[in-house]
């Protein structure tokens, strides 16, 4: 009686599990398939927001284990087996008995799982050893279809009508953050945003984004990212402070994400509260070098490019070039990456920093974030997504990186 709200193409789901067998082959060669229990990952997957878990051999079809859900399962992963399980203990007999039977490693998925959920998994499967498999699907994420960069695009083209032809005719100096937020909220979901944001850094949370005017762009941060917020109260410091107004020649920094279809684009935009032409020098030559920064990447961000060199390059450039104090934040919140991976997570593999040298690939999405503190002012800068392609990286949210004034 009932229909899939939408289903991703078996030819899809085909492509994902043969690239997790492709990096699990290389990565952990021990192992004979993937047991995923986080749901994000399970989607991947399958194509269902599964209670449960998903086994992968690396020979056979995919089973898809769950607590509940069953019936939503058969409508939106129809090509996928399903059954259903009460305890970890049934796993390694549903497995056997649907023709793929786990062998003596398996490889899991442990940021899925809590510490206590992990111990019981290995308590219950006392056969198996486990290996972590949470490189491999995090690289097999990261390496984007022409499926999934469609759903991204159009991700990228509404966030930026959002942020930069639409809101600016709404603004006003003199707004709290708190009104911005949920101006921002507004537009946003009058465009399609489907409102939740996934983070994969465990304990991290994210409900639109930073909402920072003035100085609450360098306000101290527990958020690992370079943007300062105030945020709605201690316990929920994320969007903004109804305490804190937008003044007259000052900067308002939105640091806010979009989501569509499970997928993810992130974008900030850099509004200046005066006429054109008001902005002192020091904040626009601050936020040019961000902008700069920004071209560069995404001119030398190819296939083969390593993003521990590209961070490299410019970390010592912003010394250089008299911005290191501020760049990518102010004292302690000050963080040491340039961007990140992403998609359906917004902090997808690999982050744009030291010690990530494995070589870039076509079909990568990468946010660049370049940002710089001024004290006593507050955070300018630029974030925007792109795709890589063989020839260099593309915006897909937007080509416009100035600051837009708003009278």
């Amino acid at each position: 009686m009932f229909e899939a709200l939408a289903v991703i193409p078996t030819e899809e789901l085909a492509l994902r599990h043969e690239r997790c067998r492709r990096l699990l082959r290389e990565l952990a060669p021990e192992a004979c398939g993937l047991l995923v229990f986080s749901r994000p990952r399970i989607y991947y997957l399958t194509g269902t927001l599964g209670m449960g878990c998903v086994w992968l051999p690396l020979e056979g079809a995919p089973l898809l284990m769950l607590r509940k859900g069953i019936g939503r399962a058969a409508l939106e992963a129809p090509s996928i087996r399903c059954v259903g399980y009460r305890s970890y203990k049934d796993l390694p007999v549903l497995a056997a008995e649907a023709g793929v039977p786990f062998g003596d490693v398996v490889a899991v998925d442990q940021g899925g799982l809590t510490w206590q959920l992990g111990e019981l998994l290995a308590s219950r499967l006392s056969s198996q050893r486990f290996v972590s498999g949470d490189l491999t699907l995090a690289i097999a994420e990261s390496l984007k279809s022409e499926w999934e960069l469609q759903v991204m695009r159009l991700c990228g083209e509404r966030h930026h009508m959002a942020l930069h032809d639409i809101l600016p005719k709404l603004l006003k100096p003199g707004m709290s953050e708190r009104d911005v937020a949920h101006m921002a909220w507004n537009v946003f979901f009058e465009l399609g945003h489907q409102g939740i944001m996934r983070m994969n850094a465990q304990g991290e949370e994210i409900f639109l984004g930073h909402v920072s005017a003035g100085d609450s762009g360098n306000y101290p941060s527990s958020f690992n990212g370079p943007v300062g917020v105030r945020g709605e109260h201690p316990a929920v410091p994320l969007m903004g402070y109804a305490g804190q107004l937008w003044q007259m020649d000052s900067p308002l920094n939105l640091d806010i994400g979009f989501q569509l279809e499970g997928y993810h684009t992130d974008k900030t935009q850099m509004y200046w509260a005066g006429k054109a032409g008001s902005i002192p020098d020091e904040v626009a030559s601050a936020h040019g070098f961000c902008v700069d920064v920004q071209a560069w990447l995404a001119e030398n961000l190819r296939p083969g490019a390593l993003v521990s060199e590209l961070y490299a390059h410019c970390a010592d450039w912003a010394v250089k070039a008299g911005f290191g104090e501020g760049f990518m934040g102010l004292g302690e919140n000050k963080v040491p990456f340039l961007g990140h991976g992403i998609g359906l997570a917004i902090d997808g593999y690999p982050a744009i920093a030291k010690g990530f040298d494995r070589p870039v690939e076509r079909g990568q999405t990468f946010a660049f974030e370049p940002k710089h503190g001024l004290p006593g002012i507050g955070m300018v800068g630029v974030e925007n997504t792109f795709e890589v392609t063989d020839s260099g990286a593309v915006c897909i949210t937007g080509d416009s990186y100035e600051m837009i004034c708003v009278e």
